[in-house]
């Protein structure tokens, strides 16, 4: 009974950079009328990637403000794995106009925003690529990470093993105190690459109880590009 939503029908290519961007508002909830779904229903999400794709929807309809989402945890590979049933349909629903909500809620933050948060100190910067992007080539002079940011791979929030699950809260909250997060309401300002993986930290986060996330979209691949933003090589933040 599920319908189909592809990850490329949530971004769009900047022309003047190729930087992918999230969509406009009413492009999302003009996909979200064709899928048939109001802001009256309760929005099941699942992936096969350990939460990549579910993440960016979730952040997607919690920023336009949809009143009901949950995400399976372990997406379709747990599913699968406890020989649940499957098919293999093209299932539509019957069209609907989505209302907008009265007010957005601002998990997203632009450029601009970033480099206020980091003139101000405002923001605790978490950067969730792989380390080998994070400390950067030495040949290169544009890669490395934002000043300040520390890295947690969105990775380490996966239990592949068990299904692809996420780890345990405990584990999780751990894992975070050891880079100095623990103040679940402490400002946090999220990126990887192209909001992607960052999309799945977020929703990592709100399920540990953080309260305070913003992700920044464009990521590295807008802010590399710019050549006034500064970044730094190495293991260090």
């Amino acid at each position: 009974g599920a319908v189909y939503l592809g990850y490329g029908n949530l971004v769009q290519k900047r022309k003047k950079d190729k930087v992918s961007l999230r969509i406009p508002n009413e492009r999302l909830y003009k996909i979200l009328g064709i899928l048939g779904i109001s802001r009256q229903s309760h929005v099941v999400i699942y992936d096969d990637m350990g939460g990549l794709n579910a993440g960016r929807f979730y952040w997607e309809l919690e920023r336009i403000g949809h009143p009901r989402v949950s995400v399976v945890d372990g997406g379709l590979v747990k599913w699968i794995l406890e020989g649940r049933k499957v098919d293999n349909k093209n299932v539509t629903r019957k069209p609907v106009q989505y209302a907008a909500a009265d007010k957005i809620h601002t998990n997203d933050i632009d450029l601009a925003g970033v480099r206020k948060a980091l003139a101000s100190g405002s923001h605790t910067l978490l950067d969730v690529r792989s380390k080998e992007e994070y400390v950067g080539h030495p040949k290169f002079k544009r890669t490395g990470h934002i000043p300040g940011a520390h890295l947690w791979s969105w990775d380490e929030s996966v239990a592949f093993d068990k299904g692809f699950v996420l780890k345990p809260k405990a584990q999780l909250e751990q894992s975070l105190a050891g880079i100095g997060i623990k103040d679940k309401s402490q400002p946090l300002l999220l990126y990887c690459n192209s909001g992607h993986r960052a999309s799945q930290t977020y929703m990592t986060l709100k399920h540990l109880g953080y309260t305070n996330i913003k992700l920044y979209d464009g990521s590295m691949a807008e802010y590399g590009r710019d050549k006034q933003a500064p970044i730094k090589q190495g293991a260090r933040p």
